[in-house]
């Protein structure tokens, strides 16, 4: 078994981030999520964190870009869970 390395931990980051992405987006898509689900925007914030971090040590500088817009999108729909403005479904 190969050493958890840091540059490992960034490679594991990235794959887990777009599996989440595109297993939320699969989920959505076959109606076994809601999008003002707790889980499909969990999904999301981590997903696109594992991506940005990943992004970040590639200096893949776009890539970071649109992963941290992604991170903010859910962040706000989080809040707004939180908030109770939008009934939480699973």
């Amino acid at each position: 078994m190969p050493a958890l390395t840091p540059a490992l931990l960034i490679e594991l980051a990235g794959w887990a981030g777009s599996i989440a992405v595109l297993l939320a987006y699969a989920l959505l898509s076959t109606g076994r999520l809601r999008a003002r689900s707790w889980a499909y925007q969990l999904m999301n914030v981590f997903g696109a964190l594992g991506m940005a971090i990943n992004g970040w040590a590639h200096m893949a500088l776009p890539s970071v870009f649109n992963n941290v817009i992604w991170i903010t999108i859910g962040l706000f729909a989080l809040a707004r869970l939180l908030a109770g403005s939008a009934r939480p479904q699973a």
